[in-house]
């Protein structure tokens, strides 16, 4: 076994790691119905104008607005009907004087007409032959004008811009079915362990199921990556090296779980060394201490502890804003809440804790239980981090809950 050398803070960590993420910049093109949450690479120029024609902004009777000049309650106008015009039809109509034109929503404004006089504020004449107008309207009333929402020509998304519903939206509006966008990064997760069973096999006694796997891939998956699962590669040197060239090859980020600590078997600060720049090996960091960086091939390798609790919290702390960062997606922003702590917690002096806790009636009460228990986080609504120079928060205490769901 062989001691830290050095531990650096976890922000050197990570500022460290971030320094080398670069976003991505391949691109590919796919179908808009697959593009929710992906990364817009190209400005989108509107080829039509959007509507594409003066339409009714809801049902009534289109008019020209100077023969309801006047019109009241008190004082109707009455105009005689000379049509209907549904959505979706184009009108061989023509509105002239003192006519009028049933119109539905979202149908073409037929030519003479200039405004819409809302269903609500009209009566069918008793030959219904004649529409009673019991409000005056200007021109333009309840019309949305050719181009109104979207100009010919307009940028209407900016290269960079995450599609959400909204944006999906616009690019139907204008009859587009693919787009491109920046390709997603895939991220090798290496499960390492002689102690390792896959779920669903039997568990013989001395064995554990993989956690880190599920765990790690999940975080990748809601953070823009694809994950790259590599099979499960015992504690052996020759293994090792061969499941991280394969996945070089295959992954713009590699992480290993398990086997970045110090111990007789802990292999991976060796291959990092030799193959490429080590940037740190141990972070100030409670749970996640053994913690390991290197850059091989241009790309960024970590490795994590095999302990799920530590694992997930480095996850969050350190795979999610180099993954967003690598895919091109906004910082993540944790909404912070303020909380009274439950209890006394006492931490270590030297190391920063990141203490998982819920939330009951306003008080924040820690469910860490041990790095090995992956019920530390499951139970969890989120975290309190806990400085290195502190080593008592007591209870009362005013703390900030960094939540894991908004």
């Amino acid at each position: 076994m062989r001691p830290f050398k050095r531990l650096i803070s976890p922000d050197e960590a990570l500022k460290l790691i971030m320094s080398y993420a670069k976003p991505i910049e391949d691109k590919e093109e796919i179908e808009v119905l697959a593009a929710l949450n992906r990364v817009l690479a190209e400005d989108i120029n509107a080829s039509i104008d959007v509507p594409p024609f003066d339409r009714a902004a809801e049902d009534g009777y289109a008019v020209r607005a100077e023969d309801t000049f006047g019109a009241s309650r008190t004082n109707p106008k009455r105009l005689r009907i000379v049509g209907k015009v549904l959505a979706g039809e184009d009108p061989k109509i023509k509105v002239t004087e003192g006519t009028a034109v049933e119109i539905a929503t979202g149908a073409v404004i037929p030519e003479g007409a200039n405004a819409v006089v809302p269903v609500e504020e009209t009566e069918l004449d008793d030959d219904g032959k004649h529409v009673i107008i019991y409000k005056a309207v200007h021109p333009g009333f309840d019309v949305s004008k050719k181009g109104e929402d979207i100009s010919k020509g307009d940028i209407v998304l900016r290269g960079g811009t995450v599609l959400g519903p909204p944006q999906i939206g616009v690019l139907a509006a204008l009859g587009i079915t693919r787009v491109m966008v920046y390709r997603k990064p895939k991220v090798a997760v290496i499960p390492t362990g002689d102690e390792l069973v896959n779920p669903g096999e039997p568990l013989p006694r001395g064995k554990i199921y993989d956690v880190n796997t599920y765990t790690l891939s999940s975080v990748i998956l809601e953070n823009g990556g694809i994950p790259v699962i590599v099979e499960r590669v015992p504690d052996d040197l020759s293994d090792l090296k061969n499941a991280l060239e394969r996945s070089l090859k295959e992954a713009d980020v590699v992480i290993f779980s398990g086997g970045s600590s110090v111990g007789v078997r802990d292999f991976l600060l060796d291959i990092f060394s030799e193959r490429g720049k080590v940037l740190f090996h141990g972070v100030k960091l409670k749970p996640g201490k053994p913690t390991l960086a290197a850059i091989i091939d241009g790309k960024l390798v970590m490795g994590f502890p095999g302990y799920p609790t530590s694992c997930l919290s480095n996850a969050y702390y350190f795979l999610v804003p180099v993954l967003r960062k690598i895919a091109r997606l906004p910082e993540r922003k944790w909404r912070a809440m303020r909380c009274k702590m439950g209890h006394r917690i006492t931490s270590t002096l030297g190391r920063m804790q990141i203490l998982p806790v819920k939330i009951e009636n306003g008080l924040a009460f820690s469910v860490f239980k041990e790095s090995g228990a992956i019920t530390s986080l499951s139970n969890a609504e989120g975290f309190v981090f806990i400085p290195e120079d502190v080593d008592l928060i007591d209870r009362g205490d005013d703390v900030e809950v960094y939540m894991i769901r908004d």
